[in-house]
């Protein structure tokens, strides 16, 4: 099963100094049948204006990777924490019995990035923040898993939950295949180009979730970037 959803039907709000698209129901923005996606809440695309950002503010019980598209995104919170990151670069904060934290844009033009929060698999553990660069190179005709909590996955970074980010790099024509398992969820969303999933195609800022597929098969129409959460036990 692949469901589309493009850009142009996502939630919106504007803020003025923050222009948010929500793949879920989040805020203001509630559509009954867009609550999750497996284990996935939330997925904002942002683009946040120069010299704002997110004050500080408390979150719990909940797993927030967040992918800088362009830009940079400067971060503070209640554990001494202090990091930037920029395009390519992902962020995970463990929110677990609680953290209080900022997220600033400091640079002289907007940032862009997805904030994607992930459902946990247990509660009550200690929170926690890490940051981590994955240059395009290395994300080139393949997936790499950016953020983890498959045991297996040493060199991504953890999280408390059933769950997997991945991201990619694809040049016009290049094809991967992912074993998906029928019983997990996936979640795919385009960063840049235009891509193909059997018979669905999608361009920048549209997404697929992916589920009761055994494995899915992605062919770049374009040179493309593409980040994808899947969700749910390994068999």
């Amino acid at each position: 099963m692949i469901v589309k959803r493009p850009y142009k039907n996502l939630g919106f709000a504007d803020h003025g100094w923050l222009q948010a698209r929500h793949h879920f129901s989040f805020a203001r923005y509630f559509d009954p049948d867009r609550i999750n996606w497996g284990a996935v809440r939330v997925w904002n695309d942002d683009r946040i204006a120069p010299d704002t950002g997110f004050g500080m503010h408390p979150h719990k019980d909940m797993e927030i990777v967040t992918y800088i598209r362009e830009g940079a995104l400067t971060h503070e919170d209640s554990l001494g924490n202090k990091g930037r990151i920029e395009a390519g670069d992902v962020q995970v904060m463990s929110a677990g019995t609680g953290i209080i934290h900022s997220e600033y844009n400091r640079e002289a033009s907007d940032t862009r990035l997805f904030q994607i929060w992930i459902m946990p698999n247990q509660s009550g553990h200690k929170p926690s923040w890490g940051s981590r660069s994955f240059p395009k190179k290395d994300h080139a005709g393949r997936f790499v898993v950016l953020a983890s909590g498959y045991p297996e996955d040493k060199e991504a970074l953890p999280i408390h939950a059933d769950a997997a980010v991945l991201g990619a790099t694809l040049n016009k024509g290049d094809v991967i295949n992912y074993p998906l398992e029928e019983q997990r969820y996936g979640y795919l969303v385009v960063s840049k180009g235009i891509i193909a999933i059997e018979n669905c195609t999608l361009q920048e800022g549209d997404a697929a979730g992916l589920a009761e597929v055994e494995t899915i098969s992605i062919e770049a129409k374009e040179d493309s970037e593409i980040v994808m959460v899947v969700t749910g036990a390994k068999i």
